[in-house]
Parts: C-alpha cells; sequence; structure tokens
C-alpha cells in the first residue's frame, strides 16, 4: 500500500495529490524517517504528519487502499497524537491590524512609536 493512497484513504488529507505533496516536501515520517509518496505502508508502522505547527501520530492498523468513511477510519488507522500537540490548535492567535489611508505612504518615526505603543512591542 503506497503512503499517499494510505493517507488519503484514512482521511488525514483532503486528496492524494495533497498527501504526495506532503510526503515530498518531508511533512510526513513513517517511524522517523521522511517519505516518498510510493512508500510502503506496513502493519504496526508509526507515521507522524505535520500540518502547521501540530505533528499528529497515528499507528497503522490495518493498510487500506480505498477510501473510508470517516466511521470506518479507526479500524485501519489508531490516532496516537499527544494532547500537547492538540493544544497548540487551542493557542490564541492575536491579530493586529491597523489600516492607513491610501496614499499616505509609509509611517514617520511618530507615527512608528504610537503603532509600536499599541502593539505593546516598547516595552
Amino acid at each position: 500500500m503506497r503512503m499517499d493512497k494510505y493517507l488519503w484513504a484514512i482521511r488525514v488529507f483532503k486528496t492524494r495529490s495533497e498527501a504526495a505533496d506532503a510526503c515530498r516536501s518531508s511533512r510526513v515520517k513513517i517511524n522517523g524517517q521522511d517519505v516518498k509518496p510510493s512508500r510502503e505502508v506496513r502493519k504496526g508502522d508509526t507515521i507522524v504528519v505535520r500540518k502547521g505547527s501540530v505533528y499528529y501520530s497515528y499507528l497503522v492498523i490495518e493498510p487500506v487502499d480505498k477510501r473510508q468513511p470517516a466511521k470506518d477510519v479507526s479500524l485501519y488507522a489508531s490516532d496516537i497524537t499527544p494532547a500537547e500537540e492538540y493544544a497548540k490548535l487551542e493557542q490564541p492567535r492575536e491579530t493586529v491590524v491597523i489600516y492607513r489611508r491610501k496614499g499616505t505612504g509609509r509611517p514617520t518615526k511618530k507615527e512608528r512609536r504610537q503603532l509600536d505603543q499599541i502593539m505593546n512591542l516598547n516595552e
């Protein structure tokens, strides 16, 4: 069973091409080693997939090549991702958006200090 096909079948990625791209860009590891999309998946392998800042871990229960319904995924893969990784998803993301009128150019030193003060960068 191919790695890209398996990741698509257990619904880690929405498309098989996304799974293949992730393998090619070293975001997928089996037992600690980078893999190619064509790497064979075997029963008992541990797969680690990086999506954003979170590392998801899966234990292969049974290789499967056809896309499975979400309720049946647990028959083929076990999610062994640590709770600390899921906690990364809950971290608040602060976004400060400051609008400037079009055509005003770059901020002056005084405006820059005011922006820094608003964003608490000057403390």
